[in-house]
Parts: structure tokens; C-alpha cells; sequence
């Protein structure tokens, strides 16, 4: 039955919805998405257990929080597991995983609708007249927006292809498209995706705050084409405003440019990105005021702040390497720093680094938080195993309450990292900041807590060292 949220409300709920509200379990209380959203009235939150639902749902204009168990404690693997698979609509023109739309312009500054915490993939975008009078488009892959101005949280948007042009000017939005609203993208993954224009997110006469997204290998080419990133067309009563994102490795297609960003006549800030590697001009900009500062662009741009340097990523979900000349060069403003590690002050937590002062991409700043796993894109590199007589071990093993990691590396080792896995896989804590003596054990605790200070459960985990090009790993056991 439906459970009544009282003022005894989790704190993670309580982000997204009011004190009092009503969570409609799917498959508990209905058995799909859509008809948790059908039973719901404005405030309340469809709350959806892992697995794959192979639906295209609407949010019939309400505002209510669609979730996966992500918000409930931050775990990223509910992300993973809780999928909304588009590719068999009941209508081949309504091909979106998610239509959040509305037909009034009164409605725009509506935010209290919320996604949160899903994979979305196998959308081919919705079949639809645009509302600016170009024509007949098919748009919105994962997600199509029009005059609504919803969250886009913690989800992982991958896969979605708008390739049927029949009867269509053109495609746009593999990932998103957004239209006369102004809506808030945070957090999200955006990878391998495409469309005609926008292969990632298209903007189209609207406002929006994109925070702390990965915005990667999609691709876009064809009419209005480029943008492999972003499309942004065009101004609106609200601000554009693009802050802590890593674009990189995203493709216009043909000779259409901007494989980054495309921006047509649009007033764009643009601030603390890592934007790098993708096809053709990074930026291309046709009219409007584009403000750029503090970003990490190939090739420069001019700007406050600006860098023109490699990132320097690490092999997996484009954190930043010790090394990273993006570490500490985002805007200088205390409103843009990094959290703090509550163990070691003035130091920026985890997965920032350095200290405080901003970090460019995804993982700098106040709103910056883990992501799902990137499915493709940056290759592990081939590692060496350690040379013959070097060691990685712990101690005690197993153990309940802390261990201690030796370890030894050869003297030609510039970059050292330490991780811990579980069994699934899923990075538990990755340790910063260490010092090696070389060719003498480091001694590293753990205290058998995640990166946010909780204990572990019971089970079997793994020690991970990357050093240079050697790598090893050591399973761990864990008993409470």
C-alpha cells in the first residue's frame, strides 16, 4: 500500500519533495512506471525498485519526483540497475524514454518535477511540431523537454539513436532536448548517443543550468548538424549557464563544426569546463554573447582564467590525475570551491583533488558527486605486472575495523593510485596524496569505510595499486 511521508522524512527524500507527500512503490504499489505516475498528484515521488522497464513514460505535465533507489542513499550502482529502455514504444512517433512536456508556456518556470537516478537508453526521440514554426522535427531521444522546467539528476543517458528522418525537417537531442523552459541537468552521464544536430543535449529557446555532467562520445551530423556535445539555439527570459562539465570526445559529423559546443545567436556563460578532444572547432559560436572563463579548451578560447593543456584524465570516468593541471584552476570565488574532506582540512574531498579552489570538469565544485561507471571511451592502458619481488599486501587479513596496505614501487614511478573495490566492481574509496618511499613498504589504513565515511558491510573487497605502468591488486576480506 502507499506509504504517507511524515515530517520523520529522509533527509535524501526531503531534497526532492515536500514533508508531506505520498511514495507510490513501483512494482509494489503499481506495476509500472507510468502507472505509478497516473496514481500520482503534484508532490508525491513514484519510487522505482532495480530493473528494466521497457516503457516510454510521461509525466502528464505533474509535479511529482520519478526515482530510482538512488535517492535514497547515493548508491550509484541503483543507476545502473534501474533502466527505462525505450526501443518499443506503443507508438513508433513517440520514441522518447521520457516526455516531460507541456502544451502551455505558462508553465516554464514549473521546477517541481524531477528524473532521478535512472539509466535511459534505447530512446529514437518523439515525432512532433516545433513550437517556433520550423517545422516537423523528431527529437529527444532519452528525454524531451517543452515549456517545463523539471531536474535532471544523477542518471546515465547512453545509447539513445534518432535516426528515422522520415517525413522530419530533421533529428535533434539524442540525449536531451529542451525547449522554452528551464530546466536544471546535474550530475548525469551523457555517452554515446546521436542525432542529426545535438547529439548530446539540444537547447532551443530556453534557459538551463547544466552542472557537473560527462558529456562524451556522442555525435551529431546532418541538417542544422553539429554540436556533438551541445546545441544551444537562441535566447529565453532565463540564463544558459554550462558549469563544471567534462566534454570530450564528442563528434559533429561531416563537416558541420562545433564538436564540443554549436551556439547559434544564444547568450552563453560558460564557466570551469573541461572541454577537449572533440572533432573539429570545440566552440563554434554564430552571434549572441558567449562568455568563457576558466575552462580547460583545446586549442583556446579567449577568456579569463583559460587553459589550453591536456587534462590529464585517469583511465576511468575521467577523474583527474594527480597531475592534472586542471586541479585548483577553476574560478577563483569561494561560491565555486571544492567540499572539504572532513579528515583532512583544507584539502578538497574526494573525488575532487588539491585544495579547495575549484577544480575544472565534473568533479569540481559545491555540486559535484561520484557517477556511474562511463560504459565505453577511455581504454585501460596496458599494464606491466609489479617486477618480481615487489609486494602488495595487507594486514591483518581478514579484518573488522582497519588494515594496513604495504606496498612498494620501483624508483622510476611518477603516478601512484590506490583504490579499493568491492566484489561488483564498484570503486569503494581511492586514496590521494600518497608519497612513496621507494623501494621501501608505504603503509597506507583503511578504516574500512566508503568515500562518504560509512562502514562497509561483511565481504570480499580488492586493493588496487596502479603505479607508473604497473598494476596489481590484493583481495581483502571484511568481517563485522
Amino acid at each position: 500500500m502507499y506509504t504517507k511521508i511524515t515530517i520523520f522524512i529522509s533527509i535524501a527524500l526531503s531534497c526532492f519533495m515536500p514533508l508531506s507527500a505520498t511514495v507510490i512503490n513501483v512494482p509494489g504499489d503499481q506495476p509500472t512506471i507510468q502507472d505509478g505516475i497516473d496514481a500520482a498528484i503534484d508532490g508525491d515521488t513514484v519510487l522505482v525498485a532495480p530493473d528494466t522497464y521497457h516503457e516510454n513514460i510521461h509525466f502528464r505535465e505533474k509535479g511529482i519526483v520519478v526515482a530510482s533507489q538512488y535517492i535514497l542513499d547515493d548508491n550509484p550502482a541503483y543507476v545502473e540497475s534501474t533502466i527505462i529502455n525505450g526501443s518499443t514504444p506503443s507508438h513508433s512517433d513517440t520514441g522518447s524514454c521520457v516526455l516531460i512536456v507541456s502544451d502551455s508556456a505558462y508553465t516554464m518556470a514549473d521546477t517541481a518535477a524531477a528524473l532521478v537516478g535512472f539509466t535511459l537508453t534505447g530512446g529514437f526521440g518523439t515525432k512532433w511540431q516545433d513550437e517556433h514554426g520550423a517545422g516537423l522535427f523528431r527529437e529527444g531521444g532519452g528525454i524531451l523537454i517543452q515549456y517545463l522546467s523539471p531536474r535532471i539528476r544523477h542518471n546515465k543517458i547512453v545509447e539513445n539513436h534518432i535516426t528515422d528522418t522520415q517525413g522530419v525537417t530533421s533529428t535533434g537531442g539524442g540525449a536531451i532536448r529542451c525547449g522554452d523552459g528551464n530546466p536544471s541537468i546535474q550530475n548525469n552521464v551523457i555517452v554515446s548517443n546521436s542525432a542529426l544536430y545535438g547529439g548530446g543535449i539540444v537547447l532551443n529557446y530556453t534557459g538551463a543550468d547544466i552542472k557537473n555532467n560527462i558529456i562524451a562520445y556522442n555525435s551529431a551530423g546532418g541538417a542544422y548538424g553539429g554540436g556533438g556535445g551541445l546545441w544551444i539555439l537562441s535566447n529565453s527570459t532565463f540564463s544558459k549557464n554550462i558549469e563544471n562539465n567534462t566534454i570530450v570526445f564528442n563528434h559533429p559529423g561531416g563537416t558541420a563544426p562545433g564538436g564540443g559546443l554549436r551556439l547559434w545567436s544564444a547568450n552563453v556563460t560558460i564557466r570551469n569546463n573541461i572541454i577537449w578532444g572533440n572533432e573539429a572547432v570545440q566552440i563554434y559560436r554564430q552571434g549572441g554573447v558567449v562568455v568563457v572563463n576558466y575552462c580547460d579548451v583545446q586549442g583556446s578560447y579567449p577568456g579569463e582564467g583559460n587553459i589550453d593543456t591536456d587534462p590529464f584524465f585517469e583511465i576511468q570516468n575521467f577523474y583527474l590525475s594527480d597531475s592534472s593541471p586542471c586541479i585548483d584552476a577553476g574560478d577563483t570565488s569561494i561560491l565555486y570551491n571544492d567540499p572539504e574532506d572532513p579528515f583532512n582540512p583544507g584539502y578538497a574531498l574526494w573525488p575532487s583533488k588539491g585544495f579547495l579552489r575549484n577544480d575544472m570538469g565534473t568533479y569540481g565544485g559545491p555540486h559535484r558527486t561520484l557517477l556511474p561507471d562511463v560504459p565505453i571511451g577511455i581504454a585501460e592502458r596496458p599494464h606491466e605486472k609489479m617486477p618480481k619481488g615487489i609486494t602488495l599486501q595487507n594486514h591483518p587479513n581478514p579484518f573488522s575495523h582497519k588494515t594496513n596496505i604495504a606496498f612498494t614501487v620501483p624508483e622510476e614511478v611518477t603516478h601512484l593510485l590506490l583504490s579499493i573495490y568491492d566484489a561488483t566492481g564498484q570503486l569503494v574509496v581511492r586514496f590521494s596524496r600518497i608519497t612513496p618511499t621507494h623501494m621501501q613498504p608505504t603503509i597506507v589504513s583503511w578504516n574500512g569505510r566508503d568515500s562518504r565515511g560509512k562502514l562497509v558491510s561483511s565481504g570480499v573487497y580488492f586493493c588496487h595499486l596502479e603505479a607508473s605502468n604497473y598494476a596489481q591488486s590484493k583481495r581483502m576480506v571484511v568481517l563485522r
